[in-house]
């Protein structure tokens, strides 16, 4: 585990790379984060000015069909936006990867050309998340885990899925299949990258909820630089979410380049990719 470990921040580094050679990268995540939040505000908008679901805090009944509806429609859209913003990351690293400089326009033409593909895999998620935040409402403790269970479950299983439906363009179902069938390559990559990206980004984003607390501390003293060590602070949380999520992508079609086809991806070494899938599971 700590030798998966060690691979795994090495890779990082390697996804971060990219980053620097690709500054452009970071728009992707920047506009996945305001389109998703205009789609969210689309969808509470409406329950607050016309309290068609709610009535003194409790839902009606005869309300609870159009109620799952709505939140299986929110469910699709926020995933629909996410993943054509991946889409774009992951076909930019791609392009990296073989030699070449990829563009914004590069990774929208792409997106916008896998849209059904997009579309149907964010029906499957939005149905599969919809499902399991169901058991979790509806059930006691054991239903609770059971859940969650299930969505470590489905997130390991969905962990390449999208390098799969954009780099080999197959629909969802196909693109869940490979995805499980890879899972059997990285699965010890996937666990430790994910405990890897959660406690790095958490470590650095220390120095900005730092300031987001001494900028209240300052709120009594000086209103200038309350303000000023406020944006700061915000703007660097900002700036390490967009890098994180970034890094994340390209660090998917990494190891699903060399899972899939066994050969290391520009700026990655052989040996570490080796290391951290191990020969002798493929």
């Amino acid at each position: 585990m700590f030798e998966r470990i060690g691979y795994t921040w090495t890779l990082m580094g390697a996804s971060f790379d990219v980053i620097k050679k690709d500054k452009e990268l970071l728009i992707f995540p920047l506009l996945s984060g305001i389109a998703s939040f205009f789609v969210l505000a689309s969808f509470i908008a409406p329950i607050f000015a016309t309290d068609v679901f709610l009535q003194n805090g409790d839902l009606q009944k005869g309300q609870e069909v159009l109620w799952l509806i709505y939140a299986f429609l929110w469910y699709v859209c926020s995933f629909f936006v996410i993943v054509f913003f991946n889409t774009c990351v992951v076909v930019c690293a791609a392009m990296r990867f073989e030699g070449h400089d990829p563009t914004v326009g590069d990774g929208l033409r792409a997106a916008f050309a896998r849209l059904p593909q997009i579309l149907g895999w964010a029906v499957l998620a939005g149905t599969v998340g919809m499902v399991l935040r169901m058991i979790e409402e509806r059930s006691d403790l054991v239903g609770r885990i059971v859940a969650g269970v299930l969505g470590v479950a489905w997130t390991l299983t969905t962990f390449l899925a999208v390098p799969v439906l954009v780099l080999e363009k197959k629909g969802p179902i196909d693109a869940l299949k490979t995805s499980a069938g890879l899972l059997r390559k990285t699965w010890g990559e996937q666990i430790v990258s994910n405990i890897g990206f959660g406690v790095i980004g958490f470590l650095f984003s220390i120095p900005g909820i730092a300031g987001i607390a001494g900028a209240i501390a300052l709120a009594q003293t000086s209103t200038a630089l309350f303000g000023l060590v406020l944006a700061a602070s915000v703007g660097y949380l900002i700036l390490l979410s967009l890098v994180m999520s970034a890094t994340d992508s390209i660090f998917r079609t990494a190891l699903y380049m060399y899972a899939h086809n066994g050969r290391a991806p520009a700026g990655f070494q052989e040996e570490i990719l080796a290391g951290a899938i191990g020969r002798g599971s493929r």
